[in-house]
């Protein structure tokens, strides 16, 4: 399996996770699936008034030096961290 059918599968196995992930990991996650899909930010950062879409903007700019490559590969591994806690969390309850 290629690293594209790799990453396109965790972002589908992110979605049925049991537990909702933390919002530091939601902007970890969001900012690296763009930059894997996208590239790097090509759009000017949001008001303040605008704080959620600005503190996604700031999550994808903070690793728009990564290549696609190496976003994709990120992402995998922090889906894989996230579903890992999530078993981990079911186990012990």
């Amino acid at each position: 399996m290629g690293l594209k059918e790799e990453f396109e599968e965790h972002a589908e196995e992110v979605k049925t996770l049991t537990t909702k992930p933390s919002d530091a990991d939601l902007l970890i996650l969001y900012g690296l699936f763009k930059q894997a899909t996208v590239g790097p930010v090509t759009t000017s950062r949001p008001g303040m008034f605008s704080m959620k879409e600005r503190a996604k903007w700031d999550a994808w700019k903070a690793v728009e030096a990564k290549s696609t490559d190496e976003a994709m590969s990120d992402y995998i591994t922090k889906v894989k961290q996230l579903m890992e806690a999530a078993e981990a969390s079911a186990a012990s309850t």
